[in-house]
């Protein structure tokens, strides 16, 4: 946890690169963001996977999340706060872990250069169950993306997220996903 941290730290310390004023997650004059996203499990465990692929083990989950978002500066970085509706779809051995979830989350493009940007996200989300994965149904999202800017109204992200409650409770192994995010800004 403390490297995951220190790592977090350096990096919003960075200037951000950016190739211009405008908001590289939603493009010139657009205040409104809607995206869809799919997912595949990465496993149980440690936030360390959202950027280590080498610990990823794939399982039989799927999830898919819609979110709708605005533009807004956080530290004078391009941000987002969004508004989140996921569904996770677990099957076979792993059927009892399907859950549904609402949450807000605030993301931040750190670096912004010739189209592509860079960022990450946290927010609290909850969720309609509680399973031998969480215990709790109070979550939190944790995410590393990149995206490219697609015309100025159309962006694709490749994500990582995490979903665990913090060890509130005993039973905290969290929920992985890596997937493909579409949106479009209006």
């Amino acid at each position: 946890m403390k490297k995951f941290v220190a790592v977090i730290l350096s990096v919003l310390t960075l200037p951000a690169m950016a190739d211009d004023d405008v908001n590289p997650l939603f493009g010139a004059g657009n205040e409104n963001n809607i995206a869809i996203y799919a997912a595949q499990g990465t496993g149980p465990g440690t936030m360390f996977k959202l950027v280590d692929p080498f610990l990823w083990e794939f399982e039989s989950m799927t999830g898919v999340m819609i979110q709708y978002s605005q533009p807004l500066n956080i530290f004078r970085l391009p941000s987002r706060m969004n508004l989140n509706f996921v569904q996770n779809f677990a099957y076979g051995d792993d059927h009892g872990l399907s859950f549904m979830a609402i949450g807000v989350s605030w993301d931040v493009a750190l670096i912004n250069w010739r189209g592509f940007y860079l960022g990450v996200g946290i927010g609290p989300y909850m969720r309609d169950s509680n399973d031998r994965y969480v215990e709790s149904k109070l979550v939190f999202g944790e995410r590393v993306f990149i995206g490219k800017n697609i015309g100025n109204d159309w962006r694709i992200e490749l994500f990582t997220q995490h979903f665990s409650n913090g060890d509130f409770t005993e039973i905290n192994r969290g929920f992985n996903f890596t997937g493909l995010g579409v949106s479009y800004s209006f």
